[in-house]
């Protein structure tokens, strides 16, 4: 199981992740694309991605609204492969804007 971060390592990481967001014990991200299209090209490379780690996101689409929250469901919080995969997310969309 993975260990949980301190209050002090997630903050240290938002740091590091603009647009993240510390809530209900994951890390937070809402991003507008351009189109419904585009958004779900983001969600298929992020899957990609997750099945490569086994470690998924939860994601929520809304027309061209994507909001994604990492958490490591077995270690009931956030632990660095949430902010790993928040990185690797962010890859995605900058690649995708």
């Amino acid at each position: 199981m993975a260990e949980l971060l301190t209050d002090d390592q997630v903050t240290n990481a938002l740091s590091h992740l603009p647009g993240w967001i510390a809530r209900n014990a994951a890390l937070v991200r809402t991003a507008e694309l351009s189109s419904f299209a585009q958004a779900i090209k983001v969600v298929d490379r992020v899957a990609e991605i997750a099945e490569r780690d086994d470690h998924h996101p939860d994601i929520d689409i809304r027309w061209r609204t994507l909001t994604f929250r990492c958490a490591t469901h077995s270690s009931g919080g956030i632990t660095a492969l949430d902010v790993s995969l928040a990185e690797e997310i962010d890859r995605v969309l900058a690649a995708h804007a």
